[in-house]
């Protein structure tokens, strides 16, 4: 989808404190092998803050960077993958009520990883739509700090860390404009991340964690037994997102200053990342996701926003923003810097 008329006004995140591998592999988290391999130094944990105060935290950040006030928003869009707090209750209206506390439309995407892309193509999608209103609050946030999920050893692709994040998406201006967006997807892949588990009773009501590398080696068992596992490599839909939001933006791979990547452990990111776009550790965000591990739907927001602030993209720059989940989907962005974090609204923020 071709854009060029949005903005991102605003940009927010919220890292808690890092856990360092090594201090994990003290602890005995995680084996000393697995942590080298993955080549993450560190990953953020939250402790026991709750995912949607990560959320918020980070939303009033993007919201004071943004110039914008409450009353100019159309709607709020949240994201996660993990759980948010009581059964039946919503998260994205308690975002709300502490951020722009204003009787708007409150929805929550839940399309793995790649929600945050998700969630801006909805909200561009309701922009352009509906020109009464000038702005939608992005959120993310993520704890994965709970009893169902093993943070360190639930998959050898990524180590998952603690994070909110949140954009401002507005119709006036902004630090960085929108120029094209593109997912692309192939709905048969969502049985490598099923394995061999039951739909009914759902997992995690019967005590089930979250253990991905037990569904691929359910399909290794299975492959062996003559059942052929859905036959596509999730690189190829990554680049092939990129191509079309890249070429929908006018813009040639080699012409974009920076990647923004999933923050995959080292041979995952390679494979899955790197390779499939013919770019190079120093063309992605490597020296960062390194210090963060995979922060779910947030790492698009922190690596923007890294980015950003450390003066790695600049006024004129463009950024190729690629995500993936669950299904298997992936999603792209092109983005164009327009303004330093000095020339930008809350510029006391960004120091």
């Amino acid at each position: 989808m071709k854009i060029g008329t949005l903005y991102l006004a605003g940009v927010g995140t919220s890292l808690p404190t890092r856990c360092t591998l090594d201090q994990a592999v003290a602890d005995g988290l995680i084996g000393a092998a697995d942590a080298a391999a993955s080549g993450i130094a560190s990953v953020p944990v939250a402790g026991t803050t709750p995912a949607p105060d990560l959320a918020i935290a980070a939303a009033h950040v993007a919201l004071r960077r943004s110039g914008h006030v409450p009353a100019d928003f159309a709607a709020l869009i949240h994201s996660s993958v993990q759980f948010q707090g009581p059964d039946g209750w919503s998260a994205q209206h308690y975002v709300l009520r502490n951020t722009l506390d204003r009787p708007i439309s409150a929805l929550e995407v839940k399309n793995g990883c790649v929600g945050t892309l998700t969630a801006l193509e909805t909200a561009a999608h309701r922009l352009i739509a509906d020109p009464s209103s000038d702005a939608v609050l992005l959120t993310s946030g993520d704890n994965f700090g709970n009893p169902l999920v093993d943070r360190w050893n639930a998959t050898r692709v990524f180590l998952l860390g603690d994070a909110g994040s949140a954009f401002v998406l507005s119709r006036r201006s902004g630090f960085a404009r929108l120029l094209s967006l593109s997912f692309v997807s192939n709905p048969a892949m969502e049985a490598l991340n099923r394995g061999g588990e039951e739909l009914f009773p759902p997992g995690p009501t019967v005590g089930r964690t979250l253990n991905l590398d037990e569904r691929s080696a359910w399909w290794r068992e299975a492959w062996k037994r003559g059942i052929t596992p859905p036959v596509d490599h999730l690189g190829e839909i990554i680049a092939a997102a990129a191509k079309t939001a890249l070429d929908e933006a006018g813009t040639a791979i080699g012409d974009v200053r920076r990647i923004v990547h999933l923050g995959f452990s080292r041979s995952a990111l390679q494979d899955c990342f790197l390779d499939p776009l013919g770019i190079t550790d120093e063309q992605g965000t490597w020296e960062f996701t390194r210090t963060t591990g995979h922060l779910g739907p947030s790492d698009p927001a922190a690596g923007i926003e890294h980015l950003w602030l450390t003066g790695q993209a600049g006024p004129g720059d463009r950024l190729l923003v690629v995500s993936a989940g669950p299904g298997s989907e992936a999603g792209a962005a092109v983005l164009e810097i327009l303004a330093s974090p000095e020339e930008s609204e809350g510029a006391d923020d960004a120091a």
